[in-house]
């Protein structure tokens, strides 16, 4: 059995993947007043020159392990972001570029105050919330040319907590 095992989500295990968005440590500003601070662009976005930013909600259905993965998939065009409506963990996998294809995959386990940015063209997983409602607000490319890629792994891998 091919078995991964999810680690913390950190900014610098992510890095190759994505960014990592939340909100620790000191704001970079203060604003309203005072009363609000902001944690300031901290997504690398990326719509391409054919392509614009839309916001949608997704809905997805929990999962739980231990989880099997088959596919994943990437979009040449743009980058995409998950950021969950409920303070609920979930499940975030990627895998490197080998040649076009994605190599071993890892998975990172969000700690429910965490949102994640894809760069464009990164091998993930898909949306994989681990309690109801899997609701989540996604920013990512909206055009005309296609922006989906998808790998079925032949020998599927299988993601349990350690």
């Amino acid at each position: 059995m091919r078995e991964i095992h999810p680690e913390p989500l950190t900014p610098e295990a992510f890095a190759p993947f994505g960014d990592v968005l939340d909100a620790t440590g000191a704001p970079d500003r203060m604003i309203n007043q005072g009363l609000c601070g902001r944690f300031h662009d901290r997504a690398k976005l990326d719509f391409g020159a054919e392509g614009r930013a839309g916001l949608s909600i997704f809905k997805a259905e929990p999962r739980r392990f231990p989880y099997r993965l088959d596919l994943v998939e990437r979009h040449p065009d743009g980058s995409q972001a998950f950021m969950p409506m409920t303070a609920d963990p979930f499940l975030v996998i990627v895998a490197p570029d080998e040649g076009g294809s994605p190599g071993r995959p890892r998975a990172f386990l969000t700690n429910g105050a965490q949102a994640i940015n894809f760069h464009r063209n990164t091998w993930h997983g898909v949306l994989t919330p681990l309690a109801a409602p899997g609701l989540f607000a996604v920013l990512d490319r909206i055009g005309a040319t296609p922006n989906l890629e998808e790998h079925w792994f032949t020998d599927p891998w299988t993601i349990t907590p350690a």
